[in-house]
């Protein structure tokens, strides 16, 4: 039988009193006695979509990188609207023409030593602008004891050496957290860099009990870092797990009540998410669904994990 939560705390208690060192992290990739080397396997699997709320996304544009609104002074300009507030970025060429029309009114009745252009402040018109976005790709891997333990990990490694050979082009950046035995941490902060990449992977330990929130308490941590350093990064959290949890985040707490909690707060701020239900078919209680609804994610499931399709997965969620 699925265990049920009784109550879901707010996400913000669960995070208080952690039982775990949560947001650890480590320059070297032994961080933990009895990591060992799992080598990229690069055959393809096909995921299959589950129905969860966000299955059906649509495309909204095409071509390789996306764009997102941005309040700063940079980007390209696109069009003008009437502020809501004080104006910031004031669209001179908008302005002119929403005041033009009235001219020969308002000079009519200014004094002779009025200037040539008299404006309004329901004339003003700021610039609204776009950028191109960079991405935080974060995995969030699984790393207690199952059957494909070793075959998760592989496919996540080619999956992130695939991400980072694009990742200067795209401006994106690539990290891993990984949970396992009692604790999660980051085993590979945000980068861009392969090389950096290349020493923090050689050897990542496996076993253990689950810890789910604990992985989902630090990859929260991890992007509300990342979004205070780059206010216009759009993260996107790829979940490997079968969705099941038996270490709770704080002392007395349903192991799944805590992490449900997290996923919450996580949906909540709009950080997008991805699960990848990683248990066998035959043996799926729902918990990988049940994760992807508290995340508002889409859920996949995978009948062999290969790094080709994962990398494929992950530039389509992109792009959704």
């Amino acid at each position: 039988m699925k265990p049920q939560p009784q109550a879901q705390p707010a996400a913000t208690d669960a995070l208080r009193g952690a039982a775990q060192d949560v947001f650890a992290s480590s320059g070297d990739a032994r961080w933990w006695e009895g990591g060992q080397a799992a080598a990229a396997r690069a055959t393809p699997f096909t995921p299959q979509n589950l129905d969860t709320p966000l299955d059906r996304r649509t495309r909204r544009q095409g071509g390789r990188r996306s764009q997102t609104l941005t309040r700063r002074k940079s980007g390209r300009y696109i069009r003008a609207r009437r502020p809501e507030g004080k104006v910031a970025d004031l669209a001179f060429d908008a302005t002119l023409r929403a005041a033009a029309p009235h001219q020969r009114e308002r000079h009519a009745a200014a004094p002779p030593d009025a200037p040539a252009l008299l404006l309004r402040p329901h004339d003003l018109r700021e610039k609204v602008r776009v950028r191109k976005a960079s991405h935080l790709i974060l995995f969030v891997v699984d790393a207690s004891w199952s059957m494909a333990v070793a075959e998760r990990m592989a496919a996540t490694k080619g999956a992130i050496f695939a991400l980072l050979t694009d990742a200067y082009q795209h401006r994106d950046r690539v990290g891993l957290v990984v949970f396992q035995k009692n604790r999660a941490a980051l085993v590979l902060p945000p980068t861009h860099s392969v090389d950096l990449a290349s020493r923090a992977l050689q050897n990542i330990p496996i076993g253990g009990k689950t810890p789910l929130a604990a992985g989902l308490a630090l990859a929260y941590e991890v992007v509300r870092r990342e979004r205070l350093a780059r206010p216009d990064v759009r993260p996107l959290l790829i979940v490997l797990t079968d969705g099941a949890a038996n270490v709770p985040l704080t002392p007395g707490r349903h192991p799944l009540e805590d992490a449900y909690a997290i996923a919450d707060q996580i949906a909540a701020e709009g950080i997008r998410s991805m699960v990848i239900n990683m248990e066998m078919a035959e043996f799926d209680q729902g918990y990988a669904r049940a994760l992807a609804e508290h995340l508002n994610a889409t859920c996949h499931t995978m009948t062999d994990v290969r790094a080709e399709t994962l990398y494929t997965a992950v530039r389509q969620a992109l792009t959704a």
